[in-house]
């Protein structure tokens, strides 16, 4: 039990140790070509919104989820815990550093994507907007927990869209607004 505390880095180890190869990550264009609704996660480091957020994607109808280098990895022990093993449902990829946002949104478009920033602005769209539900194919960006997207990355999407707010309260948990913004969208 020793050993196994000192390898795993926790004091109650239940007897069961395992050690995997990694394969290797899929490329965005392979995971992304047929794909209709795509999740993109700007730098949300807390793995339990990591692990809530593909699960609202597996059961919401997400086809893909990238990942940017800041992210929490969907492996991580709580991540996949709290996904209930949905991180190896949904196809996933974590996105180079040096090509996000630039690279990146250059070639979602190329692939027709249209993208949408969920951010907290005034000037933005409803989930519910028809113009959103009339579009093929939709790359959902969402960004880390309290600051929310780069100012850079909402400049550089299509369009933003803010859940509306009720009772003053400005916002939602980024796990829960994808719940809602996957809900809505991939209908």
């Amino acid at each position: 039990n020793a050993v196994l505390s000192e390898i795993s880095g926790f004091k109650l180890a239940r007897g069961m140790l395992c050690a995997m190869r990694r394969r290797a990550l899929p490329k965005m264009e392979d995971l992304c070509g047929n794909a209709r609704r795509i999740a993109v996660l700007e730098n949300v480091v807390n793995p339990t919104n990591v692990g809530a957020i593909f699960r609202s994607a597996a059961a919401l109808g997400i086809d893909a989820v990238l990942l940017t280098g800041g992210c929490s990895d969907p492996l991580y022990r709580r991540a996949a815990r709290v996904s209930m093993g949905t991180v190896f449902q949904v196809p996933w990829t974590i996105l180079e550093t040096k090509d996000w946002p630039e690279h990146t949104m250059e070639q979602l478009r190329k692939m027709r994507y249209h993208t949408v920033a969920m951010a907290l602005k005034e000037d933005s769209l409803r989930p519910d907007d028809e113009k959103l539900h009339n579009v093929e194919k939709l790359a959902i960006i969402l960004g880390t927990e309290g600051e929310g997207l780069a100012a850079d990355t909402i400049a550089d999407c299509d369009d933003t869209v803010c859940i509306p707010m009720a009772h003053g309260v400005d916002s939602l948990n980024v796990a829960a607004a994808s719940a809602v913004a996957f809900w809505e969208l991939c209908k």
